[in-house]
């Protein structure tokens, strides 16, 4: 199955606009991929603004998050891939959602989904429920 990371950024990007508050994201600086202005990470992660009228081009897509923006009137683009973002909220209310650790597509995270999703049709049949698995909570 597909991250639901992506569809959820996308989701609460738009009711956090619709609300007239700011989006903010927290991003884990030191995934492979991240494309962020260095000095402004703090204990390896950044928080952005990705408001329309603090970024440029933005790109809420299935694999990263793209724009460009200024930082200290310097034009900066970013690049995220979708499993640096920890979280995304409101800067004023901090209302939002923190995003757990989910599996993304690779080819060895394929295999694994695929043996989980074996043992869990398994488990399913031989009568066990088991609700464990990726949750969100507020932050």
């Amino acid at each position: 199955m597909k991250p639901r990371r992506p569809y959820l950024l996308r989701a609460l990007y738009e009711w956090i606009l619709d609300s007239e508050e700011v989006p903010n994201i927290l991003v884990d600086a030191e995934i492979s991929g991240v494309v962020v202005p260095t000095e402004y990470v703090q204990d390896g992660q950044i928080v952005l603004n990705i408001s329309p009228t603090a970024v440029r081009d933005l790109s809420l897509g299935n694999e990263y998050v793209m724009c460009s923006g200024r930082f200290s009137g310097r034009n900066f683009e970013i690049v995220l891939p979708i499993e640096s973002i920890r979280a995304i909220y409101c800067r004023d209310s901090g209302q939002g959602l923190a995003f757990e650790d989910e599996e993304f597509e690779t080819a060895s995270a394929t295999t694994a989904e695929a043996s989980t999703s074996t043992t869990a049709i398994k488990e399913d049949a031989e009568g066990s429920k088991d609700s464990s698995g990726p949750t969100l909570r507020l932050v």
